[in-house]
């Protein structure tokens, strides 16, 4: 039987921590082309990081956030740190390393929202498999796992072997994008790529998916062994697959100006919606408002809606059909 530690659910999220350092520019460069940018700006990100501050942000006074991972000896770990924990997230599983500085990511975004990112994956590349074994009593207790790809493959493995021994339902974001094999994909419990993502783990060239085509493309992503999908269509919003019931969350309408962490806006926010039990179809509308939110703002971290905010956007905002 699991040790509860506390009356609260819990959330592990396991992952990278980057400072990213972000550039506006009129349009994405070609290669070997320089534009001028503007509007610099160096902030927190990695997609567990995200995933951990967004989650934390919107938990409320029922869930608990633990984020582990790995972060070098210098000022941008304890400025990665800081900024977790004045979210609320648990930052006792992070370790530090002395082989590798934090991580870094650069992030260009144009004028329509978009943007191009090149992470230098430093720290994050030394989360090992050995340390996933001393997260046993991180994970002990925990609901969900909310895991990505921003670290070394066979520690992804390893967590989610970790969660599933520990009870906790995990959720899969497979980004960056790369082949999967089926043992591993078999452990997910909730799979969310993009549609570009998903047409990698497909063996595909990555493409414009039209919504039509999403069923067949969940199906087929769970013919890979997850055992629920959940595709991300940007703009289309997303679709879902669990191989008894599929159906649609529409996007909300918004202005985009910063595209760069929606999908972790998102996952945060679908794990901290199904810790409340609340149905899928509620969490899907719960998570596609904090993504919605999240473009509407610039920056990683600092584009990530509160609880409140979501709850308040829902309530005056009118959803497509």
């Amino acid at each position: 039987m699991r040790e509860q530690p506390s009356d609260k659910t819990v959330i592990v999220v396991a992952g990278s921590l980057n400072m990213d350092f972000v550039v506006r520019v009129e349009r994405l460069p070609a290669a070997g082309e320089t534009v001028l940018g503007h509007d610099f700006q160096m902030t927190p990100g990695g997609k567990g990081a995200n995933q951990a501050y967004a989650a934390a942000r919107l938990a409320g006074q029922r869930i608990a956030v633990r984020m582990a991972g790995r972060v070098g000896y210098d000022l941008f770990a304890d400025h990665l740190k800081a900024s977790l924990a004045a979210a609320g997230a648990d930052t006792s599983a992070l370790a530090g390393t002395k082989s590798a500085p934090t991580g870094v990511a650069l992030i260009w975004v144009d004028a329509q929202g978009q943007n191009s990112i090149v992470v230098a994956s430093g720290a994050n590349h030394a989360f090992a498999t050995a340390d996933v074994a001393g997260l046993r009593r991180t994970f002990s207790g925990a609901a969900f796992l909310l895991a990505q790809l921003e670290t070394p493959l066979d520690t992804v493995r390893a967590l989610l072997a970790l969660a599933r021994e520990e009870g906790a339902r995990t959720i899969l974001d497979p980004a960056p994008a790369r082949p999967l094999d089926r043992a591993l994909l078999g452990a997910v419990d909730i799979l969310t790529p993009n549609e570009g993502e998903a047409l990698v783990l497909l063996g595909r060239p990555p493409a414009r998916v039209p919504a039509t085509d999403a069923p067949a493309l969940a199906a087929a992503l769970r013919g890979l062994g997850a055992k629920a999908v959940i595709l991300k269509l940007g703009d289309q919003g997303c679709f879902y697959d669990d191989g008894e019931r599929t159906f649609y969350q529409p996007a909300f309408p918004v202005a985009v100006m910063d595209s760069t962490a929606a999908g972790d806006a998102f996952n945060g926010a679908l794990a901290v919606a199904l810790a409340d039990q609340k149905p899928m179809p509620d969490a899907l509308r719960f998570a596609s408002a904090a993504a919605a939110i999240s473009v509407m703002r610039s920056g990683a971290q600092s584009s990530m809606p509160t609880r409140a905010e979501v709850e308040s956007f829902l309530l005056r905002t009118s959803h497509p059909a």
